[in-house]
C-alpha cells in the first residue's frame, strides 16, 4: 500500500511538468535568425553605375561622389526620375557637387581646376550630406580622389571605409 501511495504522490508531482511539456510542444518556438545582411560593397564601372540612374522603378538609385557610391533611393523625391537632382545620379558627379552645378559639363569625376572654396564645399557636402544620410554601396572603378583632389593610382577597395573583402564572398 505504501508503494501505491508513493506512486500516486509521484504522479501528482510530475503531472504539472507533463502538462507544461505538452503545452510547450504545441506552441511555436521563437527563434531569432541572423541579422539581415547588408548589400556587399563593390566596385562599379561607369557603365554599371549608369544603370542606377532612377529611370527604372524597381532599381535603386546611386550617385558617386569622390569615387564613393551612395544609395540615394531614400531621397527619391530629389534624385528619382524627373526629380530636381536626377541629373547627378548614375555617375560620379563630384565636380557638379563641388560647384553646386547641374551643367552636363560639370557632371564628372574630374576635379581639375576647382577652387579651394569649391573643394571645401565638396568635402562638407560629402561628409555632412552623403556620408551622413546615405549608405555606401561601393566605389567607382575609375578612381578615388586624394586629399588634394588628384587621382589616387594606388586605390585599394579594402582600405576604404565600410569595405571588407569578406563582403564580396
Amino acid at each position: 500500500m505504501a508503494v501505491a501511495g508513493s506512486s500516486r504522490a509521484l504522479a501528482l508531482l510530475l503531472l504539472p511538468l507533463l502538462v507544461a511539456s505538452q503545452a510547450a510542444q504545441r506552441e511555436p518556438e521563437l527563434r531569432f535568425g541572423p541579422a539581415p545582411r547588408q548589400r556587399p560593397v563593390r566596385l562599379f564601372t561607369e557603365a554599371e553605375l549608369g544603370g542606377y540612374d532612377g529611370r527604372e522603378e524597381d532599381q535603386p538609385i546611386y550617385i558617386a561622389v569622390k569615387g564613393v557610391v551612395f544609395d540615394v533611393t531614400s531621397g527619391k523625391e530629389f534624385y528619382g526620375k524627373g526629380a530636381p537632382y536626377n541629373a547627378l545620379v548614375g555617375k560620379d558627379s563630384t565636380r557638379g557637387i563641388a560647384k553646386m552645378s547641374l551643367d552636363p559639363e560639370d557632371l564628372t569625376h574630374d576635379t581639375t581646376g576647382l577652387t579651394e572654396e569649391e573643394l571645401k564645399s565638396l568635402d562638407e557636402t560629402f561628409n555632412n550630406v552623403y556620408k551622413a544620410k546615405y549608405p555606401i554601396v561601393g566605389y567607382t572603378a575609375r578612381r578615388i580622389l586624394n586629399e588634394d583632389g588628384s587621382p589616387n593610382p594606388n586605390f585599394k577597395p579594402e582600405d576604404q571605409p565600410h569595405f571588407t573583402i569578406k563582403d564580396e564572398f
